[in-house]
């Protein structure tokens, strides 16, 4: 492993963050101008926007045979997503969910999560079964769309994307455009530099690729969940702030996996550790957020530590279970790239703040 190793990750993670922004702000506005209401743009555009780095990874490490890198950044992804970012957002502010399009979606994550793992008990994910995935996405946005477009939310949660799709300037379409160009290439170009970069590590330190997409891939392309979710417990909007995971969770099992395995000429493999551990542990998590909801429909701060130390035990018993023990080198390299990756979160989320605290004063805020 070399100094350009970790360059070209901590470079590739700062691309896809800011072209999965791009790209979101530009679809967003396109979106909106054509009339398109701000909940399915919030369900769509957006949920869909911030797995962009998640899509762009896997296409890339399936066209490079890197296919157990794309694997563990799905699964590594999801867990990260349902355990950190919820966790660290319930810290903030209790997570209240009004918006029964995600309590219908929970139910639908964990039907998924166990599809795919039946799917993958034959030792991979063919490219036909790929295909499938796809198809399903496209069957539940449609359906999420149909569902929504009939009414039926609660005013709270129109008004939570409403002032969510109207952060920052209205700009010419012509701009708009440019942003969503200048996010695709930056998300191809951080993705290729991401993955060079993770392989070069794995080598170097006799890790699997599957660990290495666990770990500092994973947690890399889930800065934009993270910094979106944070940003939505802050202004109280807890329905955002779940339903940015819920929608990105079941984008990244059929959309970034079925990509995957629909352009790799061999499917995605699904190793030991794939089957034994990362797969069920998804059912499982899913299982959980829904046992949670369904009792009172928000998540607390104890229950947001007892997530974030799940999370710490899901991450430390994947290195154990790949290395055979707890290596401090690997570790070591884990924590660092981590820390840079929360950093860059910090970093969108602050300015975000400022955007929308600059764009918006006249925007008021309900207290109950």
């Amino acid at each position: 492993m070399s100094a350009m190793s970790v360059v070209a990750v901590v470079a590739g993670l700062v691309l896809l963050v800011a072209g999965a922004e791009a790209l979101v702000r530009g679809a967003s506005k396109l979106a909106a101008a054509l009339g398109i209401s701000p909940l399915v743009i919030g369900l769509t555009v957006v949920a869909f926007g911030t797995s962009t780095p998640e899509l762009a990874v896997g296409a890339q490490a399936a066209l490079d045979g890197q296919t157990e890198l794309a694997m563990g950044n799905v699964t590594g992804s999801n867990q990260f997503n349902m355990l950190g970012v919820l966790g660290v957002s319930a810290l903030i502010s209790v997570l209240v969910v009004r918006q029964k399009l995600v309590r219908r979606e929970l139910p639908l994550l964990v039907g998924v999560s166990a599809a795919v793992f039946i799917i993958a008990l034959g030792g991979e994910i063919a490219r036909w079964e790929g295909a499938l995935l796809i198809v399903g996405l496209v069957v539940y946005t449609v359906w999420a769309i149909m569902v929504e477009r009939r009414g039926g939310e609660p005013a709270e949660v129109e008004a939570e994307y409403a002032a969510e799709v109207a952060t920052g300037r209205s700009l010419h379409w012509s701009v708009n455009v440019g942003f969503v160009l200048l996010g695709l290439f930056l998300l191809v170009m951080g993705s290729r530099w991401l993955v060079t970069g993770a392989v070069d590590i794995a080598t170097g330190l006799g890790m699997s690729e599957l660990l290495v997409g666990v770990t500092i891939v994973a947690i890399g392309t889930s800065l934009p969940e993270l910094a979106t979710s944070v940003v939505a417990a802050v202004r109280g909007e807890g329905d955002i702030a779940v339903g940015n995971v819920v929608g990105s969770n079941l984008f990244n099992l059929l959309g970034v996996l079925g990509l995957s395995a629909l352009l790799s000429p061999i499917g995605v493999p699904a190793s030991d550790q794939a089957l034994n551990f990362q797969l069920p542990g998804l059912i499982v998590v899913s299982l959980l957020a829904l046992g949670i909801f369904r009792t009172r429909m928000a998540i607390h701060k104890w229950e947001g530590v007892a997530l974030v130390v799940l999370y710490g035990v899901y991450l430390a018993y994947s290195i154990v279970e790949a290395t055979g023990s707890a290596s401090l080198t690997v570790v070591q390299v884990i924590a660092a790239v981590s820390v840079v990756a929360v950093g860059v979160a910090v970093l969108v989320t602050a300015r975000r703040e400022r955007e929308e605290l600059g764009a918006s004063p006249a925007t008021p805020t309900s207290e109950p």
